[in-house]
């Protein structure tokens, strides 16, 4: 149950979410946005997982928002759309909504790897200042099926900002593309 900022390499900016701040389109669950560049009680997740220690290659972690209290970062399936069921789609561009939302929905996909980006000594687990990349696995299909060896996708922020009322932001998103930059 550590609590950690996670921060996006290329921009510098933090993983953010804030209470009853949602999409205008797309799901109604509470936004996620790459947010200052420095710490705010908006950028603090809660680790947790069920396992004594968290190793790179084997522990699926839920990452829960500090500040939103039982809210966790993931991806949800559920949408029908073009005659079948899919998830939330980013309304900015065609990639999968990343948001915020309590456990008790079905079809939430919450779970989270991280794999280290270079190949230095990490010793299996994280350190402050380490450089990750964070994957969910869809886990269901196109008809709503359970599909446990579903297809993985990538947290990525990128340079694509929306508005929000008064408010601008830029999207955070997941996605199935070739890692680069965005994407630690």
């Amino acid at each position: 149950e550590s609590i950690v900022a996670l921060k996006h390499i290329a921009t510098g900016k933090y993983l953010s979410s804030a209470e009853n701040l949602h999409y205008t389109a797309g799901s109604k669950f509470q936004l996620i946005f790459a947010g200052n560049p420095v710490p705010d009680p908006n950028s603090l997740w809660k680790i947790k997982f069920g396992k004594e220690l968290a190793s790179h290659n084997n522990t699926l972690i839920k990452l829960q928002h500090v500040k939103s209290s039982n809210k966790f970062l993931g991806i949800y399936y559920g949408v029908y759309y073009n005659n079948r069921y899919e998830y939330f789609r980013s309304p900015s561009n065609n990639h999968t909504e990343v948001s915020c939302n309590s456990l008790n929905h079905s079809y939430w996909c919450e779970n989270w790897k991280f794999n280290h980006c270079k190949l230095e000594n990490h010793q299996g687990y994280l350190k402050s200042n380490d450089i990750i990349n964070i994957s969910v696995k869809k886990l269901y299909d196109n008809i709503g099926n359970y599909t446990p060896n579903g297809p993985v996708e990538f947290l990525r922020s990128h340079d694509i900002q929306f508005t929000i009322e008064n408010d601008t932001f830029q999207e955070v998103v997941c996605h199935n593309e070739r890692l680069g930059g965005n994407d630690e």
